[in-house]
């Protein structure tokens, strides 16, 4: 990646990471979109930036806390999750070479379903979902996952659906994205679509990460958490018009 493209690279990483940080989500899908749109880099180099940039925060928030796990929810959710995701990788493999408009498509179609999902506040139900639900939430996150590392939508709507507390909620999903990058950068190994350009850009965007993060967490914008859904949900709607638009 030269100069020119890095730069720009590491600004949208530097908005996504603060956007998370305020809002708790779109990480993925405002990297990946504006890397898309302004053509800085592929959609499957930039999957794989976001897979390693996932695995920095996962062991940490889980170290102490297993016991807090709801052990079923989270087995039946990567019994979906893991073929689905394979399938996912393979997917991404064969639209990148033969049908890279189609690709930008579903990447559209998938930011602005993930921008109409940061307005859904999802109400818990009284009783516990079957085990079924979990798996096809975890089949559909899988899918997403494989194919552009956004998982978070299927599982994150899924989990706080149900009667659990919310530390439960968020280690499970917390564990869930781990494992799932983590399977997804063995996939795309095994297929030798890693490189050492991948990982050297992936090293110089930790530090972007950690200052953007800090930041968000002791310098939120002085807006409501309603408001501030608001912004990023149009900022993810305009993106994915624009990407589906130019598709």
């Amino acid at each position: 990646m030269q100069l020119e493209q890095l730069l720009p690279f590491l600004l949208t990483v530097a908005l996504g990471t603060y956007v998370q940080t305020v809002t708790g989500f779109a990480l993925g899908m405002i990297i990946l979109g504006f890397v898309v749109q302004f053509e800085l880099a592929s959609v499957t180099f930039s999957s794989v930036i976001i897979s390693f940039l996932m695995l920095a925060n996962g062991p940490i928030a889980l170290y102490g806390n297993l016991k807090s796990l709801d052990k079923p929810a989270l087995l039946y959710s990567l019994l979906g999750l893991f073929p689905a995701l394979v399938l996912g990788v393979m997917l991404l493999s064969y639209l990148s070479n033969e049908f890279t408009q189609v690709l930008q498509w579903i990447l559209g179609i998938t930011i602005i379903g993930g921008g109409l999902f940061i307005l859904l506040k999802p109400e818990p139900k009284k009783e516990r979902s079957c085990h079924l639900s979990f798996t096809a939430a975890g089949f559909a996150a899988g899918l997403f996952g494989g194919l552009f590392s956004i998982a978070g939508p299927p599982l994150v709507y899924q989990f706080y659906r149900q009667p659990l507390p919310l530390q439960t909620i968020r280690l499970c999903l917390i564990t869930a994205f781990l494992v799932m990058n983590i399977l997804r950068l063995c996939v795309l190994g095994i297929q030798g679509q890693l490189s050492f350009e991948m990982l050297w850009t992936s090293l110089l965007c930790l530090p972007v990460v950690a200052a953007f993060t800090l930041l968000g967490k002791y310098y939120p914008p002085p807006l409501s958490n309603k408001n501030m859904r608001r912004i990023a949900f149009s900022l993810l709607i305009t993106i994915g018009i624009n990407l589906v638009y130019s598709a």
